[in-house]
């Protein structure tokens, strides 16, 4: 029998199944459209990494990507043009009802179709995943000449939103990035059997940093933060994650790892590196304290994560950050780690202020980004839009 739900179509530059803030909120949004019923999602991306098709509620359509395309100007343009003939097959086969564009790269790639008129009979809508200001001027030109044929543009902040209505006309819609159906529920004996594994005591603090390797996320600062962290004479040790890709990665993971263990040794460091959803969601549960450090972030999944786990959250005060973090104690500049490192003694010695600031960030993401708000918001639009169209 015929599929009769309208389909939705994802276009994205990137494995889905390679960590990070937008491949997981698509893959969780879609998981949800599918269990809903009432569009069926069909992702477009790269070949998968450790994954295949069958491991997922929705479908997949995959195409050849340069992993290290990076690595020179030429890769990149090679990559882009290949792109395009991708994209063009693959929504020439699918014949999609509303196409949703879901990274920056893959705007611009399927902006060199539509806007030459390729595909116009297709509404569609792009998920701004980054912030206005942080494009280089001729992507952001392709961005802007693209939305002229949108229906709506949507971004994860509203510090974003409020910038990006001041370059375009089309609607600007925010609906936050959501993290995994793995961080639904809090279990908190969980905590204590984290600990229980990793022989830390309860007078020892941990200090988490995750996330995928790239230049935003300014990695290589992290061993500075936890030297800061070291000279307060407090009692910690620090868990790390990273996610690598290109191959160039790996050598960023020992730079950081070498850097984190000249202030706490080789004992007071845990790392952990590849994690699915499921391994993630359980390690937040052995962090007091979880660390950004980004100097750029259009939002920052980690940090909602952290607070699901009602982890206690600091970040550096860039982009998005701010409107997620929504507390100005537990922001600090890079230039002044001496304040990141006195607000971690003042809580790690007054528990009573510490859970406190558990119970803040728990519920701030219990009341602005949960799994089911962000997918109501996706099927409200999506529905919107099509019956408009007819």
């Amino acid at each position: 029998m015929k599929d009769q739900r309208k389909t939705i179509l994802y276009l994205m530059e990137y494995p889905i199944d390679l960590p990070g803030g937008g491949q997981m909120s698509t893959k969780t949004l879609c998981e949800g459209l599918a269990k809903e019923g009432t569009f069926r999602p069909v992702v477009v991306c790269p070949h998968l990494l450790k994954t295949t098709g069958e491991d997922y509620d929705f479908d997949i359509v995959t195409y050849p990507s340069d992993e290290n395309r990076e690595l020179s100007k030429f890769l990149r343009i090679r990559n882009f043009l290949a792109r395009i003939g991708h994209f063009y097959r693959i929504i020439k086969k699918i014949r999609p009802d509303l196409i949703h564009v879901s990274m920056s790269e893959s705007l611009v790639t399927f902006g060199f179709l539509r806007i030459f008129g390729i595909f116009s009979h297709i509404p569609f809508v792009y998920t701004d995943r980054g912030l206005c200001f942080g494009y280089r001027a001729h992507s952001k030109a392709v961005i802007k000449a693209t939305m002229k044929h949108a229906e709506m543009m949507l971004t994860t902040t509203e510090f974003n939103a409020s910038l990006w209505r001041k370059e375009i006309k089309v609607p600007v819609k925010v609906i936050p990035n959501t993290i995994s159906s793995a961080f639904d529920d809090y279990d908190p004996q969980k905590r204590d059997l984290a600990r229980k594994r990793y022989g830390i005591d309860s007078d020892t603090a941990v200090i988490g940093f995750a996330g995928r390797i790239s230049e935003e996320k300014d990695w290589m600062k992290a061993p500075d933060v936890v030297a800061a962290i070291a000279s307060t004479g407090i009692k910690f040790k620090v868990a790390l994650v990273m996610s690598v890709y290109e191959d160039r990665d790996e050598e960023i993971v020992r730079a950081v790892k070498d850097g984190i263990r000249r202030s706490v040794g080789p004992e007071g460091l845990i790392y952990m590196q590849d994690l699915d959803q499921e391994e993630i969601a359980d390690y937040y549960y052995l962090v007091d304290f979880f660390i950004m450090t980004s100097c750029f972030e259009s939002f920052g999944k980690a940090a909602v994560e952290a607070m699901s786990r009602k982890c206690m959250v600091l970040s550096t005060p860039v982009g998005g950050l701010t409107e997620v973090i929504g507390k100005e104690d537990d922001l600090y500049e890079m230039k002044d780690l001496p304040r990141l490192a006195k607000r971690i003694e003042y809580l790690a010695a007054h528990p009573d202020e510490a859970q406190k600031e558990r119970d803040y960030f728990y519920l701030r993401y219990k009341e602005n980004y949960t799994r089911d708000r962000n997918i109501k918001g996706h099927i409200g639009v999506y529905g919107s839009i099509l019956d408009k169209r007819g």
